[in-house]
């Protein structure tokens, strides 16, 4: 069997909110560099990596074989996170698997798939729970740890699946996005009694570095991660409990979900680049009525007695995030997480999806 060893690695998804701190996180010690793919060198977060030691940029689209094999190339390492609300199911299913295919043909030693739970097979492939932005990857995520059962002597590969980043509960224009209604901070959500698997952004660095860094344990692992099952009663209470200032939840039906500040983008493709006379192609309001049923009926699990053993120091709780998250606001001159959700300056929080600070328009 081949060493999976890797000191260079390439990256699709590197602009995207896990790939940011997974780039930092590769390359702090300076035991590895990366290479990563960009649309746009000239962006924001493009620009913020290329200051980096050791990270250099690759101008060009993952919809291009060319443009792979030329970022697979000289390398053996590859991070690959596909943004499915960029592609649409359908497209992202062809790239991703032609990513795999290719980093093996140009000699990748160790390849880690940017994955999210596979909900529609977990939940015995009930439909009420299909999301495409989920099952779009999670398909893709059962064919490559079926592959590797064969390549994995040649070409080592892991799963690294996420959640929904809890930064998402606290900025504008999210499935999550709160209110402040009378002074109290609001979320009304279609959630009933179940949690949200929420990971931290940050902690995501860690754990894709560990994949890389013990390839005699994670060949043909899927490690799924997330800070902790958040039920957004309590989420509220520890909000309440950081900032001093009222907060609730408050559970919502689907109907009167659909009908609020969603409501203008509910029939739009959740890929902006996906065909909407397709009928493969999922509506916003389609993906995330099975996206929210997920949570709801409790069909995602986590094994957080693992994760505490990868990373003892990982973030635990929601509490715990927005206590740091708090402080670090107020270090940064934005203030506190009560003053941040001001309906005045949420709209100027960063958004940690790139697809929302595309303003969900650009090419493949």
């Amino acid at each position: 069997m081949s060493s999976h060893n890797t000191s260079k690695i390439f990256v699709v998804g590197g602009t995207g909110a896990q790939g940011m701190p997974i780039i930092r996180a590769l390359v702090a010690d300076r035991k590895n560099s990366a290479r990563v793919l960009t649309r746009d060198p000239f962006s924001r977060r493009a620009k913020s990596l290329a200051t980096l030691d050791n990270v250099s940029m690759l101008e060009g689209s993952f919809a291009d074989e060319v443009t792979l094999r030329e970022g697979f190339r000289g390398c053996d390492g590859a991070f690959i996170n596909i943004d499915g609300f960029n592609t649409g199911e359908k497209t992202e299913t062809y790239w991703a698997i032609r990513c795999y295919e290719i980093a093996i043909e140009e000699g990748i030693k160790f390849f880690v798939y940017g994955n999210l739970d596979y909900g529609l097979k977990k939940s015995g492939y009930d439909s009420r729970f299909r999301s495409g932005h989920y099952d779009g990857k999670g398909r893709i995520g059962d064919w490559i740890l079926s592959q590797n059962t064969v390549n994995k002597g040649r070409m080592g590969a892991a799963l690294f699946t996420s959640g929904p980043y809890i930064e998402m509960a606290f900025q504008p224009m999210m499935p999550m996005t709160p209110t402040v209604e009378d002074g109290i901070v609001t979320w009304r959500v279609p959630l009933g009694d179940g949690a949200v698997v929420h990971a931290s952004s940050e902690d995501c660095g860690y754990y894709v570095r560990w994949l890389f860094d013990h390839p005699e344990r994670t060949n043909g692992m899927n490690l799924e991660v997330a800070i902790e099952h958040v039920a957004y009663a309590g989420l509220a209470a520890a909000f309440t409990k950081v900032t001093g200032k009222p907060a609730r939840y408050i559970d919502t039906d689907l109907h009167s979900y659909w009908n609020g500040p969603l409501k203008f983008i509910a029939n739009a493709p959740a890929g902006y680049n996906a065909d909407p006379n397709d009928k493969s192609t999922m509506t916003f309001r389609d993906n995330f009525t099975g996206f929210w049923n997920l949570w709801k009926y409790g069909i995602v699990k986590r094994d957080y007695a693992l994760l505490d053993e990868i990373h003892p120091k990982r973030i635990k709780s929601a509490e715990e995030w927005m206590r740091r998250e708090d402080k670090l606001g107020r270090e940064l001159g934005k203030g506190g997480l009560w003053e941040r959700v001001q309906p005045q300056n949420i709209q100027n929080e960063t958004p940690i999806l790139k697809s929302n600070e595309d303003r969900r328009k650009g090419r493949l």
